[in-house]
């Protein structure tokens, strides 16, 4: 997922190669850990059309069909990475270790937080035992994350988007717990929320400051601009989760949601022709489904023509685009071009 650009960041796929030189052949050593992503987006999607079900009667038999699709995702993944850390654990070593690339094996770790709401109303011990897994392992790396950032000295040009994903990880803990038939975890709830939203801020600055002083993110790179919309769009949602309520702070974090969607959706525009399909374009996905649930969530709380419109407008959006990504995804892997997919 992460390539070389012009602002000369070490690439990924650069460690890759050379671990191709050294042990041509082994299996799936050029899988993404950021190829989870397709799993987040897939749940995403189908926790915004079962909301869209219970407000306006849509079929469930949709969320259910896109349910499955996350499920039988993140299984092939989990396989595939599982032989590819089995067969080429250098390569695992240099994927974590990386910058940037490191902070995507939270996309692994988030699905284990979503799938239990999509698969609860059939399975709930399995949800329940996949979301504690997901959560504590989720703390741990969030942890892991912000103690490397801190105990070594960082380039500017390392801080991405993907620098998002472990505060984004901790804000989703506390989506599931509602579905989930577990005591009363409020206390846990809130400590998710404050402590996702006190470090999406700084990073986001960090971010932001990175875009407008070094030198443009690579091609490959520009997709994952989107992910800075999840802090406010699942910031909304597990605010909701854990207060029941939509008061004015989190109409702001859905404004703010909305309005960096619009400016974030304006500079992908641009680069639609020139950034050819590569898995990193899955880190579309997800902040679309999100924003689309936080649009419907929003839409139940204050019902009206405008808020019909945009939850209805921003499902739509996303389903048509995450359709594409996965019909794009699906030829590219019929016709074996997965490792090329993922330089």
């Amino acid at each position: 997922m992460v390539g070389v650009g012009e602002n000369g960041v070490k690439s990924l796929s650069g460690s890759r190669s050379s671990a191709s030189e050294r042990g041509a052949g082994r299996p799936l050593e050029y899988l993404p850990i950021s190829l989870f992503g397709s799993v987040m987006g897939l749940s995403g999607l189908s926790i915004a059309w079962r909301l869209a079900a219970e407000r306006h009667l849509v079929p469930h038999w949709v969320s259910d069909v896109i349910g499955v699709s996350a499920v039988l995702a993140f299984t092939a993944l989990s396989l595939g990475y599982l032989v590819k850390l089995v067969g080429a654990p250098d390569a695992v070593r240099a994927e974590f270790k990386h910058p940037i690339a490191g902070n995507l094996f939270g996309t692994a770790l988030i699905s284990l937080l979503l799938l239990p709401i999509v698969i609860a109303p059939h399975a709930l011990r399995v949800a329940q035992v996949m979301w504690i897994v997901g959560a504590v392992a989720m703390f741990g790396f969030a942890w892991l994350m912000i103690d490397r950032w801190m105990s070594n000295r960082q380039q500017a040009t390392h801080a991405t988007p993907a620098w998002i994903v472990p505060v984004v990880g901790v804000l989703d803990i506390p989506l599931a717990v509602p579905v989930l038939d577990m005591p009363p975890l409020h206390g846990l709830m809130t400590a998710c929320v404050a402590i996702g939203l006190f470090f999406a801020v700084p990073i986001f600055t960090l971010v932001l400051s990175r875009l407008l002083f070094e030198e443009p993110l690579s091609g490959a790179l520009q997709p994952t601009l989107l992910i800075l919309v999840a802090p406010f769009a699942v910031g909304f949602s597990a605010y909701y989760a854990t207060t029941g309520s939509v008061d004015m702070f989190a109409e702001a974090l859905f404004a703010l949601n909305i309005f960096v969607l619009t400016v974030l959706l304006g500079r992908l525009r641009q680069h639609l022709a020139t950034c050819p399909f590569r898995v990193s374009w899955w880190a579309v996905s997800f902040p679309l489904a999100a924003s689309a649930a936080a649009a419907i969530r929003f839409d139940a709380a204050r019902p009206g023509f405008f808020t019909d419109f945009v939850a209805a407008a921003m499902l739509a959006f996303a389903t048509v685009i995450i359709a594409g990504l996965a019909s794009r995804t699906l030829i590219g892997l019929v016709r074996g071009e997965l490792k090329t997919l993922s330089s």
